[in-house]
């Protein structure tokens, strides 16, 4: 299982994004609406960094790892009986695939299935 899409949370997006295209060399595009308004850049890896703001007035800065897998499903089960707590069920992003996300003493972790 590989990272696929990391995604940061935090209220100064100009400044988290700054600091990453200078010293990762990557470069980030326009607000997604789908994705919470991330801004995105492309890894040489084939992977994805976001870059948003809070949602919402009780979310706080996160950096959250999502996994690639191919059966989000069975993955997320798996997590759950190892001990996770499922704080987004399976959820589809139209044109982007679909996500999960859990905790794990206090970790956020997130699924992503193409």
């Amino acid at each position: 299982m590989s990272v696929h899409y990391l995604e940061i949370v935090t209220k100064d997006t100009d400044r988290e994004i700054a600091i990453l295209e200078r010293a990762k060399g990557v470069r980030f595009g326009d607000p997604v609406p789908a994705l919470g308004g991330a801004r995105l850049a492309h890894t040489p890896d084939g992977g994805t960094i976001a870059v948003r703001a809070p949602m919402h007035d009780a979310e706080e800065a996160a950096t959250r790892p999502y996994f690639l897998t191919d059966t989000i499903d069975e993955t997320l089960d798996a997590m759950v009986a190892l001990g996770a707590v499922v704080a987004v069920p399976p959820m589809k992003i139209e044109g982007h695939g679909t996500i999960a996300v859990y905790f794990v003493d206090g970790l956020q972790y997130g699924l992503w299935q193409n």
